[in-house]
């Protein structure tokens, strides 16, 4: 007989009709936390009080909308075909990069309308952001998703992995690589180097950049192992929008640096 182990149960509290999932409320989580981290320190660097509260509103709806419309875009021959589940978020189906698109952008206006320096701003959120995506991937994980290619348990075991993670890596009778776990393990080790980083007191703009192309090195990799990756044509777009930020990240630092402009430094 085959082996038989149920799923975590994905609705973490049901009212009547209505289901609330764990997805939703460790995305919401990992907001929050990196909320508060914000606020706390664009405190300290002499921001208005409410200026991460206000950017949240604005920013999230779009960044959320954002990451679905791209997700959407990429696997755009199922949903032409099942059009009522575009808006079922609640299954999953948001895309990183979607989001961050869409919250940059919303972020870069938001500035512009307060007078504020983006940069400085984004200095700030960036240890924000990469500890929700750390959190976030566990979303992922109650949902099933974000996962890698077949394995088996005796190589899960060896890894010494939590059962409860190997048993819900444990999918229509096969095992899977928990590249969810893989991706937040590496965004949390980034969340520490950009608290550190930001000690080291480099110029505006650097920190944020420096987000980027970590978050994106480990991305092109992991993407690589996960099979459930959006694609255009024979390409996986992740892996490729990884390697273009790399590029451009480093390449701003490096182009700040040689102009050696006197720019302003994150302690000031």
């Amino acid at each position: 007989m085959g082996q038989t182990i149920e799923p975590l149960n994905r609705v973490a509290v049901q009212l009547g009709p209505v289901h609330i999932y764990w997805y939703g409320i460790i995305i919401a989580v990992g907001a929050l936390l990196g909320l508060l981290l914000a606020m706390r320190e664009g405190k300290k660097r002499g921001l208005p009080e409410n200026t991460f509260i206000d950017l949240i509103l604005v920013a999230a709806p779009i960044a959320i909308i954002c990451a679905r419309i791209y997700y959407v875009a990429f696997e755009w021959s199922y949903y032409a075909q099942h059009p009522i589940e575009i808006i079922a978020i609640w299954n999953g189906g948001i895309a990183v990069y979607g989001s961050l698109i869409g919250g940059v952008a919303a972020a870069i206006v938001f500035c512009a309308v307060r007078g504020l320096s983006f940069w400085k701003v984004a200095d700030i959120a960036a240890p924000s952001v990469i500890l929700g995506q750390a959190i976030g991937r566990w979303g992922n994980f109650m949902n099933q998703e974000a996962h890698g290619g077949p394995t088996t348990r005796t190589v899960l075991e060896n890894m010494h992995l939590p059962t409860f993670i190997i048993n819900q890596m444990y999918i229509n009778g096969t095992y899977y690589i928990p590249t969810f776990l893989y991706e937040s393990v590496w965004d949390f080790i980034g969340f520490v180097l950009l608290l550190i980083l930001r000690r080291v007191n480099l110029q505006r703009g650097e920190l944020f950049m420096s987000y980027v192309i970590w978050y994106a090195i480990g991305r092109s990799y992991i993407e690589g192992l996960r099979t459930d990756s959006l694609m255009l044509g024979p390409l996986r777009v992740s892996q490729w929008l990884a390697w273009i930020l790399i590029v451009v990240g480093a390449g701003l630092i490096l182009y700040w640096r040689l102009r050696k402009e006197k720019r302003p430094h994150y302690l000031d």
